[in-house]
């Protein structure tokens, strides 16, 4: 028998809606630089800035190829800086996503456009002894020799970017299937 004024209804839901706790095992604060994934974010900034400063510092003789190579490196750039930022000032705590799982796809997916963009680069490098017709009688090379250096350089710094994506995509996938 139910107590007096109790009815059988069950009480109506919390209208609060519950989210999970955030699955971070990754420290938060500047402990974040003294693991090895925040050594690697470090290194896929520093690197990124390096391939973009020297593409940036040649004539570009193919557009659609640099153009891609100059989009990936700087979108890449900004969004390593964001994901670094929201572990340096501990957002990753408070906001309730899965941190691992979106550090696997992040840095997956920035592995792949990454490593796309250093064979292109270095495609634009080997076509340097190519010539450029202007007309009949002028030639002149697709890459003058110092840009060609420089374009070295830049397909050197965009693989050991894209190596550190890499590294820092199995470390993630580690983390993420613990």
């Amino acid at each position: 028998m139910l107590p007096r004024g109790a009815s059988s209804m069950p009480p109506p839901p919390n209208p609060a809606a519950y989210f999970p706790p955030p699955r971070v095992t990754l420290p938060s604060g500047l402990e974040i630089l003294r693991t090895y994934s925040g050594a690697f974010i470090f290194l896929e900034i520093l690197f990124g800035t390096i391939v973009w400063i020297l593409v940036a510092s040649t004539k570009v003789p193919l557009p659609l190829l640099q153009g891609w190579v100059m989009f990936v490196a700087v979108t890449a750039w900004f969004l390593s800086i964001v994901f670094l930022c929201v572990f340096l000032f501990g957002y990753a705590n408070r906001i309730a996503v899965n941190w691992n799982q979106t550090d696997f796809l992040f840095h997956g997916a920035t592995f792949v456009f990454y490593f796309g963009a250093f064979l292109l680069q270095a495609a634009t490098t080997s076509l340097h002894h190519f010539p450029r017709r202007f007309n009949s009688t002028t030639h002149e090379k697709i890459l003058a020799d110092h840009e060609y250096n420089i374009s070295i350089a830049a397909s050197i710094f965009a693989f050991a970017t894209a190596v550190c994506y890499g590294c820092s995509t199995a470390m993630a996938l580690r983390r993420w299937k613990l």
